[in-house]
Protein backbone atom coordinates (compact mmCIF):
# COMPACT_ATOMS: atom_id res chain seq x y z
CA UNK A 1 0.00 0.00 0.00
CA UNK A 2 1.14 3.50 -0.76
CA UNK A 3 2.69 5.65 1.89
CA UNK A 4 1.41 8.76 1.14
CA UNK A 5 -2.50 9.58 1.03
CA UNK A 6 -4.75 9.34 -1.97
CA UNK A 7 -6.40 12.20 -3.34
CA UNK A 8 -9.81 10.24 -2.61
CA UNK A 9 -9.67 9.61 0.99
CA UNK A 10 -10.66 12.70 0.97
CA UNK A 11 -14.27 14.84 0.73
CA UNK A 12 -14.01 18.32 -0.63
CA UNK A 13 -14.51 19.57 3.03
CA UNK A 14 -11.34 17.49 4.23
CA UNK A 15 -9.36 18.04 1.31
CA UNK A 16 -9.67 22.09 1.32
CA UNK A 17 -7.96 22.09 4.86
CA UNK A 18 -5.45 19.48 3.78
CA UNK A 19 -4.40 22.10 0.90
CA UNK A 20 -4.82 25.34 3.41
CA UNK A 21 -1.82 23.46 5.61
CA UNK A 22 0.42 22.96 2.40
CA UNK A 23 0.19 26.76 1.92
CA UNK A 24 -2.37 25.99 -1.27
CA UNK A 25 -5.36 27.86 -2.33
CA UNK A 26 -8.80 26.41 -1.39
CA UNK A 27 -10.14 26.76 -4.92
CA UNK A 28 -8.28 24.07 -6.29
CA UNK A 29 -10.51 21.62 -4.81
CA UNK A 30 -13.02 22.71 -7.34
CA UNK A 31 -10.77 22.47 -9.98
CA UNK A 32 -9.32 18.74 -8.66
CA UNK A 33 -12.97 17.37 -8.34
CA UNK A 34 -13.94 18.80 -11.84
CA UNK A 35 -11.09 16.67 -13.23
CA UNK A 36 -11.41 13.13 -11.01
CA UNK A 37 -15.55 13.14 -10.82
CA UNK A 38 -16.50 15.24 -13.72
CA UNK A 39 -13.62 14.89 -16.48
CA UNK A 40 -12.87 11.02 -14.61
CA UNK A 41 -9.36 11.86 -15.55
CA UNK A 42 -6.92 10.71 -12.65
CA UNK A 43 -3.37 11.61 -15.48
CA UNK A 44 -2.92 15.02 -13.26
CA UNK A 45 0.04 16.18 -15.97
CA UNK A 46 -3.30 16.71 -17.76
CA UNK A 47 -4.83 18.81 -15.38
CA UNK A 48 -4.49 22.15 -17.52
CA UNK A 49 -6.11 24.69 -15.44
CA UNK A 50 -3.86 23.97 -12.57
CA UNK A 51 -0.43 25.46 -12.41
CA UNK A 52 2.96 23.10 -13.28
CA UNK A 53 3.91 24.43 -9.24
CA UNK A 54 0.41 23.18 -7.91
CA UNK A 55 0.60 19.71 -9.58
CA UNK A 56 4.26 18.90 -8.27
CA UNK A 57 2.86 19.73 -4.73
CA UNK A 58 -0.02 17.64 -5.15
CA UNK A 59 2.14 14.95 -7.04
CA UNK A 60 4.60 15.01 -3.34
CA UNK A 61 1.77 14.42 -1.46
CA UNK A 62 -1.15 12.61 -2.84
CA UNK A 63 -1.36 8.91 -4.54
CA UNK A 64 -3.76 9.14 -8.06
CA UNK A 65 -3.34 5.65 -8.49
CA UNK A 66 -6.60 3.25 -9.46
CA UNK A 67 -7.19 -0.09 -9.33
CA UNK A 68 -7.37 -2.13 -11.98
CA UNK A 69 -10.66 -4.43 -13.41
CA UNK A 70 -9.10 -7.99 -13.48
CA UNK A 71 -12.02 -9.73 -14.76
CA UNK A 72 -15.73 -8.91 -16.10
CA UNK A 73 -18.33 -11.10 -16.62
CA UNK A 74 -21.87 -10.30 -17.37
CA UNK A 75 -24.95 -12.82 -16.46
CA UNK A 76 -27.53 -14.20 -18.78
CA UNK A 77 -29.93 -11.58 -16.78
CA UNK A 78 -27.67 -8.33 -17.55
CA UNK A 79 -25.90 -8.65 -13.96
CA UNK A 80 -22.24 -7.92 -14.45
CA UNK A 81 -19.62 -8.98 -11.90
CA UNK A 82 -16.27 -7.64 -11.81
CA UNK A 83 -12.76 -8.87 -10.31
CA UNK A 84 -11.54 -5.45 -8.98
CA UNK A 85 -7.08 -5.88 -8.13
CA UNK A 86 -5.27 -3.21 -5.66
CA UNK A 87 -1.87 -2.20 -6.22
CA UNK A 88 -0.77 -4.68 -3.01
CA UNK A 89 -2.31 -7.90 -4.76
CA UNK A 90 -5.25 -8.64 -2.72
CA UNK A 91 -8.75 -8.25 -4.67
CA UNK A 92 -12.21 -8.01 -4.69
CA UNK A 93 -15.93 -8.16 -6.14
CA UNK A 94 -18.36 -5.71 -7.05
CA UNK A 95 -21.30 -6.06 -8.86
CA UNK A 96 -23.80 -3.88 -11.40
CA UNK A 97 -27.10 -5.16 -11.30
CA UNK A 98 -29.35 -3.79 -14.42
CA UNK A 99 -33.00 -3.65 -14.37
CA UNK A 100 -34.99 -0.95 -16.81
CA UNK A 101 -35.17 2.09 -14.25
CA UNK A 102 -31.95 1.71 -12.27
CA UNK A 103 -28.72 0.78 -12.02
CA UNK A 104 -27.32 -0.71 -8.76
CA UNK A 105 -23.63 -0.77 -7.84
CA UNK A 106 -23.12 -3.55 -5.14
CA UNK A 107 -20.06 -2.53 -4.09
CA UNK A 108 -17.21 -3.97 -1.26
CA UNK A 109 -15.93 -2.85 1.70
CA UNK A 110 -13.26 -5.12 2.51
CA UNK A 111 -11.05 -8.13 0.98
CA UNK A 112 -12.92 -10.81 2.31
CA UNK A 113 -15.33 -10.87 6.03
CA UNK A 114 -14.32 -11.57 9.67
CA UNK A 115 -18.49 -12.44 10.40
CA UNK A 116 -18.30 -15.78 8.98
CA UNK A 117 -21.73 -16.12 8.05
CA UNK A 118 -22.59 -19.90 7.31
CA UNK A 119 -25.06 -18.95 4.34
CA UNK A 120 -22.05 -16.62 2.63
CA UNK A 121 -19.79 -17.46 0.03
CA UNK A 122 -17.97 -13.94 1.17
CA UNK A 123 -17.60 -16.11 4.67
CA UNK A 124 -15.89 -18.87 3.99
CA UNK A 125 -12.87 -16.04 2.65
CA UNK A 126 -12.24 -14.82 5.90
CA UNK A 127 -10.91 -11.52 6.67
CA UNK A 128 -7.74 -10.66 4.84
CA UNK A 129 -7.94 -6.29 5.47
CA UNK A 130 -10.57 -2.84 5.01
CA UNK A 131 -10.28 -1.48 1.65
CA UNK A 132 -9.48 2.46 2.26
CA UNK A 133 -11.67 4.89 1.48
CA UNK A 134 -10.33 5.74 -1.79
CA UNK A 135 -10.55 1.85 -2.92
CA UNK A 136 -14.27 1.38 -2.09
CA UNK A 137 -14.87 5.34 -3.87
CA UNK A 138 -13.12 4.13 -7.29
CA UNK A 139 -15.28 1.20 -7.47
CA UNK A 140 -18.55 3.27 -8.20
CA UNK A 141 -15.66 5.34 -10.73
CA UNK A 142 -14.80 2.31 -12.39
CA UNK A 143 -18.26 1.08 -13.17
CA UNK A 144 -19.13 4.27 -13.78
CA UNK A 145 -16.62 4.30 -16.57
CA UNK A 146 -17.12 0.91 -17.65
CA UNK A 147 -21.22 1.51 -17.99
CA UNK A 148 -20.74 4.36 -19.73
CA UNK A 149 -18.77 2.32 -22.33
CA UNK A 150 -21.11 -0.49 -22.44
CA UNK A 151 -23.82 1.49 -22.66
CA UNK A 152 -23.43 4.85 -23.84
CA UNK A 153 -23.02 8.27 -21.86
CA UNK A 154 -26.76 8.25 -20.46
CA UNK A 155 -26.56 5.28 -18.67
CA UNK A 156 -25.02 5.88 -15.13
CA UNK A 157 -25.49 4.19 -11.38
CA UNK A 158 -27.94 5.61 -9.79
CA UNK A 159 -28.26 3.34 -6.71
CA UNK A 160 -25.27 1.92 -4.03
CA UNK A 161 -25.58 -0.90 -1.59
CA UNK A 162 -23.12 -2.02 0.83
CA UNK A 163 -24.04 -5.51 0.40
CA UNK A 164 -20.82 -6.97 -1.31
CA UNK A 165 -17.85 -8.55 0.23
CA UNK A 166 -17.27 -7.73 3.61
CA UNK A 167 -19.08 -5.99 6.59
CA UNK A 168 -19.57 -2.12 6.59
CA UNK A 169 -19.25 -1.20 9.97
CA UNK A 170 -16.33 -3.21 10.83
CA UNK A 171 -14.33 -0.49 8.82
CA UNK A 172 -16.62 2.47 10.17
CA UNK A 173 -14.34 5.39 9.48
CA UNK A 174 -13.46 4.53 5.67
CA UNK A 175 -17.18 3.68 4.86
CA UNK A 176 -17.69 6.91 7.02
CA UNK A 177 -15.71 8.93 4.61
CA UNK A 178 -16.67 7.09 1.27
CA UNK A 179 -20.69 7.87 2.17
CA UNK A 180 -19.75 11.40 2.38
CA UNK A 181 -17.78 11.59 -0.85
CA UNK A 182 -21.04 9.85 -2.56
CA UNK A 183 -22.68 12.42 -1.39
CA UNK A 184 -20.67 15.50 -1.90
CA UNK A 185 -22.02 18.03 -4.18
CA UNK A 186 -18.77 18.73 -5.27
CA UNK A 187 -17.86 14.99 -5.39
CA UNK A 188 -20.58 12.44 -6.89
CA UNK A 189 -23.69 13.88 -5.52
CA UNK A 190 -26.11 11.42 -4.95
CA UNK A 191 -29.00 11.51 -2.91
CA UNK A 192 -29.24 9.92 0.68
CA UNK A 193 -31.79 7.71 -0.60
CA UNK A 194 -30.17 6.02 -3.03
CA UNK A 195 -27.41 4.84 -1.00
CA UNK A 196 -27.83 1.58 1.35
CA UNK A 197 -25.50 0.22 4.16
CA UNK A 198 -26.17 -3.46 5.39
CA UNK A 199 -25.27 -4.37 8.26
CA UNK A 200 -24.56 -7.85 9.65
CA UNK A 201 -25.83 -6.35 13.17
CA UNK A 202 -22.74 -5.20 14.86
CA UNK A 203 -23.76 -3.57 17.67
CA UNK A 204 -21.14 -1.16 18.85
CA UNK A 205 -20.61 0.12 15.13
CA UNK A 206 -24.88 0.31 15.06
CA UNK A 207 -24.71 2.39 18.47
CA UNK A 208 -22.64 4.91 16.36
CA UNK A 209 -24.78 5.37 13.45
CA UNK A 210 -25.68 8.77 14.25
CA UNK A 211 -22.41 9.75 13.05
CA UNK A 212 -23.14 7.71 9.73
CA UNK A 213 -24.26 10.30 7.13
CA UNK A 214 -28.20 9.48 6.91
CA UNK A 215 -28.59 6.62 4.49
CA UNK A 216 -30.92 3.85 4.10
CA UNK A 217 -30.01 1.22 6.67
CA UNK A 218 -30.23 -2.61 5.93
CA UNK A 219 -30.23 -5.37 8.78
CA UNK A 220 -29.39 -8.77 8.15
CA UNK A 221 -31.92 -10.77 10.45
CA UNK A 222 -32.50 -14.07 8.66
CA UNK A 223 -34.03 -15.02 11.67
CA UNK A 224 -36.50 -14.11 14.59
CA UNK A 225 -35.14 -17.11 16.71
CA UNK A 226 -32.07 -17.02 18.43
CA UNK A 227 -30.83 -20.35 17.96
CA UNK A 228 -31.62 -20.16 14.31
CA UNK A 229 -29.62 -17.03 13.70
CA UNK A 230 -26.56 -17.85 15.71
CA UNK A 231 -26.96 -20.97 13.17
CA UNK A 232 -26.51 -18.66 10.44
CA UNK A 233 -24.63 -15.79 11.71
CA UNK A 234 -21.99 -16.59 14.55
CA UNK A 235 -22.21 -12.85 15.64
CA UNK A 236 -25.35 -13.19 17.35
CA UNK A 237 -23.78 -15.30 19.76
CA UNK A 238 -22.26 -12.17 20.99
CA UNK A 239 -25.22 -9.81 19.86
CA UNK A 240 -28.26 -11.84 20.05
CA UNK A 241 -32.14 -10.36 18.80
CA UNK A 242 -32.52 -8.19 22.10
CA UNK A 243 -29.22 -6.38 22.18
CA UNK A 244 -29.72 -6.14 18.51
CA UNK A 245 -32.60 -4.39 18.55
CA UNK A 246 -31.92 -2.16 21.77
CA UNK A 247 -29.43 -0.85 19.20
CA UNK A 248 -31.88 -0.35 16.75
CA UNK A 249 -34.18 1.56 18.57
CA UNK A 250 -31.25 4.10 18.92
CA UNK A 251 -30.59 4.59 15.06
CA UNK A 252 -31.71 7.92 14.18
CA UNK A 253 -34.47 7.30 11.40
CA UNK A 254 -35.47 10.48 9.30
CA UNK A 255 -39.26 10.34 8.77
CA UNK A 256 -41.13 8.10 6.86
CA UNK A 257 -37.79 5.84 6.73
CA UNK A 258 -38.18 1.86 7.39
CA UNK A 259 -35.35 -0.12 8.28
CA UNK A 260 -35.07 -2.88 5.97
CA UNK A 261 -34.45 -6.46 7.37
CA UNK A 262 -33.14 -8.48 5.08
CA UNK A 263 -34.31 -11.83 5.55
CA UNK A 264 -32.32 -15.00 3.81
CA UNK A 265 -35.00 -17.88 3.11
CA UNK A 266 -33.35 -21.40 3.63
CA UNK A 267 -35.28 -24.79 2.88
CA UNK A 268 -36.40 -26.10 6.22
CA UNK A 269 -34.68 -23.73 8.45
CA UNK A 270 -36.35 -20.63 8.93
CA UNK A 271 -39.23 -20.93 6.25
CA UNK A 272 -42.07 -21.76 8.62
CA UNK A 273 -45.24 -20.53 10.03
CA UNK A 274 -43.51 -20.45 13.59
CA UNK A 275 -40.83 -18.24 11.81
CA UNK A 276 -43.57 -15.80 10.14
CA UNK A 277 -45.48 -15.63 13.92
CA UNK A 278 -41.91 -14.73 15.16
CA UNK A 279 -41.02 -12.12 12.64
CA UNK A 280 -44.55 -10.16 13.19
CA UNK A 281 -43.96 -10.42 16.92
CA UNK A 282 -40.61 -8.65 16.77
CA UNK A 283 -40.44 -5.94 13.88
CA UNK A 284 -42.39 -2.83 14.12
CA UNK A 285 -44.60 -2.60 11.63
CA UNK A 286 -44.63 1.56 10.86
CA UNK A 287 -40.55 1.35 10.67
CA UNK A 288 -39.90 -2.07 9.18
CA UNK A 289 -39.95 -3.85 5.66
CA UNK A 290 -38.98 -7.19 5.36
CA UNK A 291 -36.60 -7.94 2.01
CA UNK A 292 -37.15 -11.57 1.46
CA UNK A 293 -33.97 -13.41 0.03
CA UNK A 294 -34.11 -16.88 -1.60
CA UNK A 295 -31.30 -18.29 -0.46
CA UNK A 296 -28.38 -18.22 -3.59
CA UNK A 297 -26.82 -21.53 -3.67
CA UNK A 298 -23.02 -21.73 -3.76
CA UNK A 299 -20.16 -24.55 -4.17
CA UNK A 300 -20.42 -25.94 -0.50
CA UNK A 301 -23.41 -24.59 0.66
CA UNK A 302 -24.99 -26.91 3.07
CA UNK A 303 -28.45 -24.96 2.42
CA UNK A 304 -30.96 -25.30 0.25
CA UNK A 305 -33.04 -23.00 -2.03
CA UNK A 306 -36.48 -22.91 -1.42
CA UNK A 307 -39.30 -23.47 -3.90
CA UNK A 308 -40.74 -20.27 -5.75
CA UNK A 309 -44.32 -21.43 -4.27
CA UNK A 310 -43.18 -20.66 -0.42
CA UNK A 311 -41.16 -17.76 -0.88
CA UNK A 312 -44.35 -16.10 -2.43
CA UNK A 313 -46.24 -18.12 0.28
CA UNK A 314 -43.95 -16.77 3.56
CA UNK A 315 -44.25 -12.72 1.70
CA UNK A 316 -47.78 -13.04 1.10
CA UNK A 317 -47.79 -14.49 4.83
CA UNK A 318 -45.96 -11.26 6.32
CA UNK A 319 -48.02 -8.67 4.19
CA UNK A 320 -51.62 -10.35 5.52
CA UNK A 321 -50.21 -9.55 9.10
CA UNK A 322 -49.39 -5.84 8.56
CA UNK A 323 -45.79 -6.47 7.81
CA UNK A 324 -44.70 -4.80 4.41
CA UNK A 325 -42.77 -7.20 2.94
CA UNK A 326 -41.09 -7.70 -0.76
CA UNK A 327 -39.01 -10.95 -2.56
CA UNK A 328 -35.93 -10.01 -3.72
CA UNK A 329 -35.75 -11.13 -7.57
CA UNK A 330 -32.43 -13.18 -7.47
CA UNK A 331 -30.00 -11.79 -10.49
CA UNK A 332 -26.31 -13.07 -11.28
CA UNK A 333 -26.54 -16.53 -9.98
CA UNK A 334 -25.64 -17.93 -12.65
CA UNK A 335 -22.03 -16.12 -12.30
CA UNK A 336 -22.47 -16.39 -8.54
CA UNK A 337 -22.71 -12.52 -8.19
CA UNK A 338 -25.83 -13.08 -6.21
CA UNK A 339 -26.22 -12.09 -2.99
CA UNK A 340 -23.97 -13.85 -0.61
CA UNK A 341 -22.26 -15.64 -3.43
CA UNK A 342 -19.10 -13.26 -3.80
CA UNK A 343 -15.28 -14.63 -2.79
CA UNK A 344 -12.44 -12.95 -4.64
CA UNK A 345 -10.61 -15.42 -7.73
CA UNK A 346 -6.99 -15.39 -8.21
CA UNK A 347 -7.77 -16.70 -11.25
CA UNK A 348 -9.59 -14.59 -14.15
CA UNK A 349 -7.61 -13.09 -17.14
CA UNK A 350 -7.27 -9.33 -16.83
CA UNK A 351 -9.64 -7.15 -19.29
CA UNK A 352 -9.19 -3.57 -20.22
CA UNK A 353 -11.05 -1.11 -19.73
CA UNK A 354 -11.57 1.36 -22.61
CA UNK A 355 -12.41 5.08 -21.84
CA UNK A 356 -11.18 5.58 -18.54
CA UNK A 357 -8.05 7.98 -18.96
CA UNK A 358 -5.90 7.03 -16.25
CA UNK A 359 -2.64 5.67 -14.23
CA UNK A 360 -3.54 2.06 -12.97
CA UNK A 361 -1.95 1.17 -9.43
Amino acid sequence: MSLIDHILDYDSESLSQRLKKMGMPSYLVNQIFDWIYCKRIFDIDQWSNISLTNREKLKSEFSFSIPKIVWNSTSKDGTTKFLIGFKDGHQVEMVIISSLKRRTLCLSSQVGCAIGCTFCHTGTQGLTRNLSTHEVVLQFLLASSWLKDDEGSESKISNIVYMGMGEPLHNFENMKMATKIFLDPKGLGLGQRRITLSTSGLVPQIEKLDEFPPVNIAISLHSANDEVRSELMPLNRAYDIKRLFQAIEKIPLKAFRRITYEYILIRDLNDSEEDIRALVSLLNKKESKVNIIPFNEFPGSRFKKPADALVEWFCESLNKRGLVATVRVTKGDDILAACGQLKSLATKKPSKLPGFSSIES
